[in-house]
């Protein structure tokens, strides 16, 4: 790396690439590989060496009563506010049996009382266990009765959809009188760093999803190293994105209201549409924002202003394959680590380049954390050979709950560490060492799958199909057929005369999974292909098409030129030839940001803009057709007899 007077050089194999100063932080470019390396070593200030988070966010309660929160709708919660609604819950948890090491659950959306709650549990000495409400009843069930949760904290609204369970319920807005009765100053809970803060479902490669164990002593070097490597200030603006259950959450709140920064909530239709994302990041002067990968992407690709307070784009959860523009006005840092490694292990900024012969790196091991690269005998592999990723340090869960088995066949003893109790964790990740020490990397061992960030194991969908009386055996795989559009397919070989279609397997698969772990694709065969050892030959899986993809039982076809265009334009995005007038566009694979391609098409095609909210309104052929002419004509009635004739091309 040099620099001049004018611009600071990153030199990335033959690719020589500028960025002006006055778009990115000189500071934070120069220095980030030695703030963010193994070497260094980023402890807490001095001062609050032995704080956690509770004791952390009381301190900037007590410095100013400044904004930390930030609603969509305007509204605002002050640092003291949030501090003294937290105690409030934290004293109600203590009065009800809630104590230190208990685990609490919390299924709340995406709002201040989420971070209150989070906060609260941790104040009380307890660790939280955030669920999303989106997800099944029956996985929240199954969540709940893992954890045997003392507590539950929800909302009345979301009451209907969650499981009956033993634990105590508190409904935050319901109950919210109740709270505020409670006393407003700080517990007197001496919270060690060894405690648990948070337990955190994954999705589990035996059917059922897997709890991780992260204690404060692992949170807290995530939030050092973050502070130092990005240098917060209580000046800066960040942003939270990320679904409740995501560990990515965490990240987004902790580092910065620690260091009294403020933390603004993107409302749903935001987070997920990359131009109103980037209008609401340059409109509230956002200066570091943190979006899953499908989503940096699409942002990057989006025109910005020459200078922005954004000074970095985060990303993580997916595989990173598109460098930024040289014009980007701001730095793209990619990051890397399991949900066993509290979120981050390796963090690198990114460099735009002409001429990528690989996706980029995932740059280098973060403060404290150690990166290996191993082969099948745990022997450490040479630079640019492929091995699998095996993670130390200060990050490491403590393990999963109630799985001893499995906790001691993925972290295991540290063969290189003479220090009594060192583990490492074996992520299942493929990668290897360039030559500069960043790490490129290279996908899974297993077949474990991410798909717009969310981190899939094949197993939990397979186990659930399998347990269907039509389906003798199946397999789930990712495909990406189509460069850059991963989706789930699943291979099904059916019971000798049964029938299914593809809504009774969603439908199935719906009442137990998450809308984003059911694949967009069901494939019929005779049998699965094997290897010669008798293993699913994963390779010779056919690509779904019209001779064995399994279709909607009475499928309605359009009927109208209008649902004809609107059929085309959802079925090409999907990879379907035929899409009924009344298939779910979710139900059939669609997510978010395909949606916004929808809305684009219809815009190009019809004229008629849309809000993505309308295709979660309507997400059918028939129901969008439906709200495009009422757009229409109501268009056409607004219009002279001149311009009608016009546009119709009279």
């Amino acid at each position: 790396m040099s620099k001049d007077s004018s611009e600071i050089v990153f030199s990335s194999g033959d690719a020589t690439v500028a960025y002006q100063k006055q778009h990115i932080d000189p500071s934070f470019l120069t220095d980030y590989a030695q703030r963010a390396s193994l070497s260094v070593v980023v402890p807490p200030a001095p001062a609050h060496q032995d704080l956690c988070i509770p004791d952390l966010l009381s301190l900037q309660a007590a410095r100013s009563d400044n904004p930390a929160l930030c609603a969509a709708d305007g509204r605002v919660l002050t640092y003291r506010a949030l501090n003294q609604r937290a105690n409030q819950l934290a004293h109600y948890l203590l009065a009800h049996g809630v104590g230190p090491q208990s685990l609490v659950a919390c299924c709340v959306d995406r709002s201040f009382d989420l971070v209150v709650a989070l906060l609260g549990i941790l104040k009380a000495g307890a660790a939280y266990v955030p669920l999303d409400p989106a997800y099944p009843t029956e996985r929240l069930s199954f969540m709940l009765r893992d954890t045997r949760a003392s507590f539950l904290l929800t909302k009345q609204h979301l009451a209907l959809d969650l499981p009956v369970i033993e634990a105590q319920v508190l409904y935050l807005d319901a109950q919210a009188s109740l709270l505020a009765q409670q006393s407003d100053a700080d517990p007197a809970i001496a919270i060690q760093p060894d405690q648990l803060a948070y337990v955190i479902y994954t999705s589990g490669s035996t059917g059922q999803p897997k709890g991780v164990q992260v204690t404060h002593r692992s949170l807290l070097n995530l939030l050092s190293w973050h502070q130092s490597a990005f240098a917060l200030t209580a000046a800066d603006r960040a942003t939270q994105v990320t679904s409740p259950a995501f560990d990515a959450t965490g990240w987004e709140l902790w580092p910065y209201l620690t260091i009294g920064a403020r933390v603004y909530l993107a409302d749903d239709e935001t987070r997920v549409s990359p131009a109103l994302l980037r209008d609401w990041l340059l409109r509230n002067d956002i200066t570091v924002t943190f979006v899953p990968t499908a989503l940096a992407e699409s942002l990057m690709t989006l025109p910005w202003p020459e200078t922005t307070p954004l000074r970095f784009l985060l990303t993580g959860a997916d595989t990173l394959r598109q460098y930024p523009p040289a014009n980007l006005p701001f730095a793209l840092v990619n990051n890397y680590g399991p949900t066993e490694a509290t979120v981050v292990a390796t963090s690198g900024v990114v460099a735009p380049t002409a001429h990528a012969e690989r996706p980029p790196s995932i740059g280098r091991s973060i403060a404290n954390t150690q990166i290996y690269i191993l082969d099948e005998r745990l022997l450490q592999v040479a630079a640019g050979t492929v091995g699998e990723i095996y993670i130390g340090g200060a990050g490491l869960a403590l393990g999963y709950l109630n799985r001893p088995e499995l906790t001691a066949e993925r972290f295991i003893p540290h063969p290189f560490s003479k220090e009594p109790g060192a583990r490492l964790y074996k992520t299942g990740d493929l990668g290897y060492f360039l030559p500069d020490g960043q790490i490129a990397f290279q996908g899974r061992v297993d077949e474990q799958i991410k798909i717009r960030g969310f981190r899939i194991e094949p197993g939990e969908i397979m186990s659930r199909l399998n347990a269907h009386p039509a389906i003798q055996t199946t397999v789930v795989v990712a495909r990406e057929d189509t460069p850059g559009d991963k989706r789930l397919v699943a291979y099904l070989v059916p019971v000798a005369g049964s029938e299914l279609s593809a809504r009774d397997l969603r439908e199935w698969l719906l009442e137990y999974l998450p809308d984003y772990m059911v694949p967009s694709a069901f494939v019929v065969l005779e049998a699965l292909p094997l290897t010669p050892n008798g293993k699913v030959d994963r390779a010779a899986l056919p690509a779904p098409d019209a001779a064995h993809l399994l279709l909607e039982e009475d499928l309605a076809l359009p009927t109208t030129p209008l649902e004809e265009e609107l059929a085309a334009i959802m079925g090409q995005l999907l990879g379907l030839e035929q899409v009924g007038i009344d298939e779910n566009f979710f139900m059939l694979g669609g997510h978010s940001l395909m949606g916004t391609q929808i809305i684009t098409r219809v815009a190009e095609t019809f004229g008629v803009h849309l809000a993505l909210r309308t295709l979660f309104d309507a997400p059918t052929v028939r129901l969008l057709a439906a709200e495009v002419e009422e757009r229409i004509l109501a268009r056409l009635e607004a219009m002279s007899e001149d311009e009608a004739r016009l546009l119709l091309g009279q």
